[in-house]
């Protein structure tokens, strides 16, 4: 039987989970360092960059990176925080780059989301510290590229590309949903501490990305299309 070591360490017991905080010095030295730079910035960019780092902070620091080497459904909220509310928050905080290829990032980013989730990657992930901040960072880097470009995209081709994003992220969680094994080896026997099989938190997890996750960006797409369609309601009314 493989013993598994991940980043976030050993799966914790439910008792013990209050106590597992992240405190690993180079991670917390990166946060802070990152959010002294952010915080010379004026205005929302750096309340942006601030709460983006805020999550990142959840996502790493908190009992939830423990509870993620337990349970996929864990890491799978751990993964959704990371490109749909950390990356959007952080793209916020940066300039304003015009001209990008909306399609190919939406692209990049469904293609490294689904990478990382296969059985494989994500095991592989699970056991090598670099492999686990090469995932990271990877995820971070696709989803950040994914909504700089929709924030510099037009209203229509910003919803198609939110709208595209969420069918690949809702298409990953019916997959996993209607799996009929469990199949990621990390999790096959972490979840019974946890009053679940394997494959009953896969299948969570799955949900997870269906409904929520994939809501996350139905909503953008809508909250797009709106604010572009603001000009011709003020136009009608006048």
């Amino acid at each position: 039987m493989q013993i598994w070591t991940p980043y976030c360490g050993a799966a914790p017991l439910p008792a013990e989970l209050v106590v597992r905080w992240n405190f690993d010095p180079v991670l917390i030295a990166t946060l802070a360092l990152a959010a002294l730079i952010v915080a010379e910035r004026k205005g929302e960019v750096r309340w942006a960059g601030l709460a983006g780092l805020a999550v990142l902070a959840v996502i790493f620091v908190s009992p939830l990176c423990a509870l993620s080497s337990a349970l996929f459904s864990a890491r799978t909220i751990h993964h959704v925080l990371l490109v749909a509310l950390a990356a959007p928050l952080l793209a916020w905080s940066l300039p304003m780059w015009r001209n990008q290829r909306l399609a190919g990032a939406t692209i990049v980013q469904t293609v490294v989301f689904w990478a990382w989730h296969a059985p494989t990657a994500y095991a592989a992930a699970m056991d090598s510290d670099s492999v686990y901040w090469l995932m990271q960072a990877s995820l971070l880097a696709a989803a950040i590229g994914f909504w700089c470009a929709v924030r510099s995209a037009r209203g229509p081709a910003a919803a198609a590309g939110l709208l595209a994003a969420m069918v690949g992220m809702g298409l990953l969680g019916a997959i996993l949903t209607f799996a009929e094994a469990p199949l990621y080896a990390p999790h096959q026997d972490s979840t019974l501490a946890w009053g679940l099989t394997a494959l009953e938190d896969q299948q969570a997890a799955g949900l997870i990305m269906w409904a929520p996750a994939a809501a996350v960006y139905l909503l953008a797409a809508l909250a797009t299309m709106y604010r572009s369609l603001a000009p011709a309601r003020q136009a009608s009314s006048a």
